[in-house]
């Protein structure tokens, strides 16, 4: 006669009363860790930028009125916005490989008799990349020259360890001059210009505190294979670590030239997506569907809230909550949650606050990160 099976209930009883041995409980199955591309942050936009002097304001503002409200924003410093939450950073630079280009901007003429003197310390004499918007012009910085802001950064990061990763914008400019205004000529970003640029963030940063393309890209022949596979290191491997975003699509060909795929190099470039060196992608003004099919792949976005002060004007905040919706990893603003625009109280945060927030397209369901 067969025998009957018994329920399992039943035999973990039996085996209980004759002290027999139970088999192990079925292993939990742990959550996926959470990784650097499933996470949003917020970022500043042209985060060096400290405003235009009253001088320049007012001549912009009889000459080109669009220009002098799309110019009239500023930050605090880049350890206060690193303190009230921002992750990401912004900075714009100008070649000056022999020191001196853009020590006497013409704008700095009509600050006036009361204004401090430019540059008292004559940083802007010495050989090196130099931190501003629009030479001559909108050149006022909160820190100079471009090793002066990192090394502000690296400080910050120091005294924060465990922090969430920082993401450092990097534009290279090489903006012409205004016909009629007495501008210098930027000098161009060449293939030393751009080995200059990796060699100054290297003098700030040492390897260990990077995260670098050769560290994603892994055993894959292709960065761009690498993220599509999941790439990216976990979130807790890249805390306290600082990653660099290369925003000019124009210099990609020259900074990849001799390192396919980004080999040996300190940015991720601005790529096109089916390009080997695709990692991380900017699509500034959406679409937010875009946006969010490129997250899904694998990609590293960065967009933009607001821009031009057109938000910080209105409130109008279709533009932010597209945004923030997208799953862009880095959301892009004029006025993050502690700087809020003078005329409306327009600013952008995480919903519930804090550093960073599961990425509200690709992050697992089991997501609960939050916090610094």
């Amino acid at each position: 006669m067969p025998r009957t099976p018994l329920t399992h209930g039943l035999a973990l009883g039996l085996m209980a009363l004759c002290g027999l041995a139970q088999p192990a409980a079925a292993a939990v199955e742990p959550p996926d860790p959470l990784r650097l591309n499933q996470i949003q942050v917020i970022g500043t936009h042209n985060s060096y930028h400290a405003g235009l002097t009253p001088g320049i304001a007012a001549l912009l503002r009889q000459k080109n009125p669009k220009a002098a409200d799309e110019l009239d924003y500023s930050h605090p410093s880049l350890t206060r916005q690193l303190d009230g939450g921002v992750r990401q950073l912004e900075l714009d630079i100008y070649a000056d490989s022999q020191g001196g280009r853009f020590a006497h901007p013409f704008g700095a003429a009509m600050a006036g008799k009361d204004a401090p003197p430019f540059d008292p310390d004559g940083v802007m004499r010495r050989p090196g990349l130099k931190v501003l918007h629009l030479q001559d012009i909108d050149y006022v910085s909160t820190c100079q020259p471009f090793v002066g802001c990192l090394s502000e950064i690296r400080a910050w990061s120091l005294a924060h360890p465990g922090h969430a990763p920082l993401f450092i914008l990097v534009e290279t400019k090489t903006q012409p001059p205004i016909p009629g205004v007495p501008m210098v000529a930027p000098e161009p970003f060449t293939a030393t210009a751009l080995d200059a640029l990796d060699d100054e963030i290297r003098s700030v940063f040492p390897r260990e505190a990077l995260l670098l393309p050769d560290d994603v890209r892994g055993a894959w022949p292709t960065l761009r294979e690498s993220v599509l596979h999941g790439g990216w290191p976990t979130l807790a491997a890249a805390r306290g670590k600082v990653v660099f975003l290369l925003d000019q699509t124009n210099v990609t060909a020259t900074y990849t030239a001799g390192h396919p795929s980004l080999r040996g190099r300190v940015l991720f470039t601005n790529a096109d997506p089916a390009a080997p060196d695709a990692a991380f992608v900017e699509r500034n003004d959406g679409p937010a569907a875009e946006i969010a099919d490129l997250v899904r792949q694998g990609f590293l976005v960065r967009t933009r809230a607001d821009s031009d002060t057109h938000e910080g004007r209105t409130g109008e905040t279709l533009r932010r909550d597209g945004a923030l919706a997208s799953g862009a990893q880095l959301v892009s603003t004029d006025y993050p949650a502690a700087e809020p625009a003078r005329w409306t109280g327009y600013s952008v945060a995480l919903p519930g606050g804090g550093a960073l927030r599961c990425n509200p397209v690709n992050a697992p369901a089991t997501c609960r990160e939050a916090g610094k």
